[in-house]
């Protein structure tokens, strides 16, 4: 048991990590149509703590012509919504407008407690409750009662994002199909510790300790780590790291508790029944490496990740070479958008 919580405590602080993918095929030469929606959720249903008790803020952006598939997307810890559309960076890093550009919808939501959704007590916030409002925000894209209504919903996450995503589809069965970026089932021991030592409270942040109404339990990561932390050994470009910085959010320590436990102790992603693809940046210093997971091929990955996924998921794997791990930030992020859109197209469908 001692080393099982050992086990979690480590998983759990390695679990501060970022955003999430989805797919290009060709530019369209219209814009899609978006729009800010306020979603009301609930972290945990049970009353008396009440039903649509919190708000979560999700970026709906519809391709011309509509579309009947949605694809969610749940970034990591201390990122919000914009790591899918990065608004100081070219196109091609945009995993959103490569999503459209191939006929899908999106919604990019910001978790609870981070960028324009509710602040609530951070005691509140894990990675389950998190799954449980995602699943309230699914259910609103399903019925049509937030905008329009989607047949189809693939749930997108990365890293923190994506035990949340895993937790959410092996719970409530609502989804059509599951990606995971940035996210294994073994942690680099040798690599994830400048990730780990990245964290700092909020409160001594000059930034974020000026949010309103946050608790000593909200945290983010200090000024200047982000490289070192998300995107090391890929290439060094100052425009992302600057943007990266610009846009950084806050995560809790619950939230980094139990995604470690159920994500990766007690992998709870063999209860997914529908297909999933996982996405991995080759060198991923928080989950790749020796002692670790095997990125250096999308087989090796598939092979190391399969005895974690039912035979139901189908599980398919991606690997971005030459990059850390916030994928979408990487100059050849295209090639993962394309990988990501293959899968949809043939898995899913719109």
């Amino acid at each position: 048991m001692r080393l099982l919580l050992r086990r979690a405590a480590v998983a759990a602080a390695a679990l501060l990590c970022a955003g999430t993918v989805l797919a290009p095929a060709q530019a369209s030469a219209d814009e899609a149509v978006c729009q800010d929606l306020t979603i009301p959720v609930s972290l945990v249903d049970l009353p008396p703590l009440g039903l649509n008790d919190q708000t979560m803020y999700g970026r709906l952006c519809v391709p011309p012509g509509g579309s009947h598939t949605l694809q969610v997307l749940v970034p990591g810890g201390t990122y919000n919504s914009t790591y899918y559309d990065p608004p100081g960076l070219p196109d091609t890093q945009s995993f959103r407008k490569a999503v459209n550009n191939a006929g899908y919808a999106t919604l990019a939501v910001d978790r609870v407690g981070s960028g324009r959704s509710s602040k609530p007590p951070s005691a509140l916030l894990t990675a389950s409750s998190q799954a449980n409002a995602v699943h309230h925000a699914i259910q609103a894209m399903r019925t049509g009662t937030v905008g329009p209504r989607f047949d189809k919903i693939v749930l997108v996450g990365h890293s923190l994002g994506s035990a949340t995503t895993i937790i959410e589809a092996a719970t409530f069965h609502d989804v059509d199909g599951v990606v995971v970026t940035g996210f294994t089932h073994r942690l680099a021991p040798l690599t994830v510790s400048p990730t780990v030592a990245a964290v700092i409270p909020a409160a001594l942040d000059e930034k974020m300790s000026k949010v309103v109404g946050l608790d000593p339990g909200y945290l983010t990561t200090a000024n200047g780590t982000r490289y070192a932390a998300f995107h090391n050994p890929g290439p060094f470009n100052q425009q992302v790291i600057d943007e990266d910085e610009a846009n950084k959010d806050l995560v809790t320590a619950g939230e980094l508790v139990d995604a470690a436990l159920l994500g990766i102790v007690l992998p709870y992603s063999r209860q997914i029944n529908v297909p999933v693809l996982v996405a991995m940046g080759e060198e991923d210093g928080v989950f790749c490496g020796p002692l670790a997971s095997d990125c250096s091929s999308a087989e090796s990955l598939r092979q190391g990740e399969a005895a974690y996924y039912s035979p139901e998921a189908n599980l398919r794997t991606f690997v971005l070479p030459g990059y850390g791990h916030s994928i979408n930030y990487a100059s050849n992020a295209p090639l993962l958008h394309d990988a990501v859109t293959s899968w949809t197209n043939e898995m899913v469908g719109q």
